[in-house]
């Protein structure tokens, strides 16, 4: 995120230098035409009625504008567009700790229905993250609390891997398409200027209008991909955030049921309900 900054700065500044290219070259394209070339186009315009005058373009008129630079932009936004639905569907918090699973689990371990061999058969048929998560920490059962802990943090490790799968695709689009944009700036630009150093597009100011068109349209293209990049890549990071808060929730629950103490004072607690009297 930090790294972003400086490119979005140096955008601001190049469209800077193309406002004052702009403003410098529109004294050389208002250069007086000859008087009949003028009577000509006076004529013209007064023949052409005001919906000839305004141009109507399409969405893909205006894109095309953009020049080359726009085909990995738009790109970029295809592949923004496919993975967020993809880690919408996939860090559904009943996708990665179901409440049915993690309930029946926790309370059959509370019942003694459950040993080691029929857990880990539960949670391989579960494979949800939180089943993964369950499995690390079952297969330290009867094992010291701390090593029941460390089986947790290291399954949460290998969950929470899974979980920023693709995320880190959002912030590589929200930094190279900047970029890609102000590639279509300086290509623009040069385009812009090598028409000015042209005699032929004096007085004629669509011809400059078509490299600054491209400067402003790659630059804009750039900027409206890279900014829903960024929020998305803000929103699904603290997404797997919470979940993974939250799968340490159950696992600490867990480990207090099948570490070596829990399951010493479990069976502690059963004697002392069978025998009262004792």
């Amino acid at each position: 995120m930090l790294r972003s900054r400086p490119i979005f700065s140096l955008s601001l500044r190049l469209i800077a230098v193309t406002a004052v290219a702009f403003a410098l070259a529109s004294p050389l394209v208002a250069q007086p035409r000859s008087g009949r070339a003028n009577d000509e186009q006076d004529v013209a315009a007064e023949e052409a009625g005001p919906a000839e005058q305004v141009a109507e373009q399409s969405l893909f008129g205006i894109l095309s504008r953009g020049g080359v630079v726009m085909i990995p932009i738009l790109a970029c936004s295809f592949l923004t567009l496919v993975f967020v639905f993809e880690r919408f569907i996939s860090l559904r918090r009943g996708r990665v700790i179901p409440p049915p699973f993690v309930k029946r689990f926790l309370h059959q371990l509370r019942e003694g229905k459950l040993d080691k061999e029929s857990a880990l058969e539960l949670c391989n048929e579960s494979g949800s993250p939180a089943a993964e998560v369950f499995a690390g920490a079952v297969r330290r059962w009867g094992r010291p609390t701390v090593e029941v802990e460390q089986a947790i943090l290291d399954a949460q490790e290998r969950a929470a891997s899974g979980l920023r799968r693709y995320v880190r695709l959002f912030s590589a689009i929200a930094n190279i398409s900047p970029l890609l944009g102000l590639l279509g700036t300086v290509m623009g630009m040069i385009r812009m200027f090598h028409e000015v150093a042209d005699a032929e597009a004096m007085g004629r100011i669509e011809k400059l209008s078509q490299g600054i068109s491209e400067a402003l349209v790659a630059t804009a293209g750039g900027l409206c991909v890279a900014i829903p990049a960024l929020c998305l890549y803000v929103f699904f990071s603290s997404r797997v955030e919470r979940l993974c808060q939250d799968l340490d929730t159950v696992g600490q629950e867990l480990v207090g049921l099948i570490s070596a103490e829990a399951l010493a004072e479990a069976k502690s607690s059963r004697i002392a309900r069978r025998n009262p009297a004792a």
